[in-house]
């Protein structure tokens, strides 16, 4: 498989966010930066999809779980930030060009690790039969998308209702875990990742840095860490707040603890 087709979809994830970065500092405003990071996994998608020429119903069906997931994120975040005016992730650096930048690359330089897996069964030019593996593969991102989903609509009418505001959520989903919108976001490329896999060939399974990036991004970078920051601080002598804490799972939804 030629590795000019990856050196590809890098640069035209990296030149779609520089395009978008572009505009983003020139008008000062947040409204851009999610609505470019799933829009940039749409268009190498379906990019990709007509590039191989093939449609088979392997690819299509991975292009409608990844266009279905993108659509869905960015219907989210977009009206989000037009109800919040401004993301606060850039109030550091919304007016350092050098670093918002790096922002605006390191987003699409992780759209396209996130999509490794993806973009080699759409670059492959062989039909596969359905099997038990891709199944479960197609179970694990539904699973993840349903909960992404619900933790999301969720957390977003709570925070929407006067009386809630200052307060955390603890309803819902997120009674069983801190945050499982991560959780349904990692479930969600996992399993595009075991759809993937009994395709896989040789080094090729070196793809797995997908699904383990964007884990580890939630994880320990840009995800779980600064929101659990906050919260501490804000929360730090909020004996309901501690309550919370201590009975509910970090990530994976599980029965509070008594």
């Amino acid at each position: 498989m030629p590795i000019t087709s990856y050196i590809l979809a890098l640069a035209i994830s990296l030149g779609i966010n520089l395009i978008f970065f572009i505009a983003a500092a020139l008008f000062r405003t947040d409204k851009l930066t999610d609505l470019t990071y799933g829009l940039t996994f749409v268009i190498l998608i379906l990019g990709f999809l007509f590039l191989g020429q093939t449609f088979y119903w392997h690819q299509i069906a991975l292009s409608i779980m990844v266009c279905l997931w993108a659509i869905r994120l960015i219907s989210y975040l977009f009206v989000r930030i037009l109800k919040i005016k401004k993301d606060s992730r850039f109030d550091k650096i919304r007016e350092k060009p050098g670093q918002f930048l790096k922002f605006w690359l390191l987003q699409g330089f992780s759209v396209w690790v996130i999509l490794l897996p993806s973009l080699y069964l759409l670059l492959q030019k062989k039909d596969y039969n359905l099997s038990p593996i891709m199944l479960l593969g197609i179970a694990v991102w539904f699973f993840g998308l349903v909960i992404e989903t619900i933790a999301d609509w969720q957390k977003f009418v709570f925070k929407n209702r006067p009386e809630n505001k200052n307060l955390w959520i603890g309803s819902g989903l997120w009674a069983h875990s801190r945050h499982p919108n991560y959780f349904g976001e990692m479930l969600v490329w996992w399993g595009i990742f075991i759809f993937a896999s009994p395709l896989f060939e040789g080094w090729f399974w070196v793809s797995v840095v997908g699904p383990v990036f964007i884990t580890c991004l939630l994880l320990f970078v840009s995800g779980i860490p600064p929101l659990e920051k906050r919260y501490r601080e804000k929360y730090a002598n909020n004996k309901d707040y501690q309550d919370y804490k201590r009975k509910t799972s970090l990530l994976i939804p599980w029965p509070p603890k008594h």
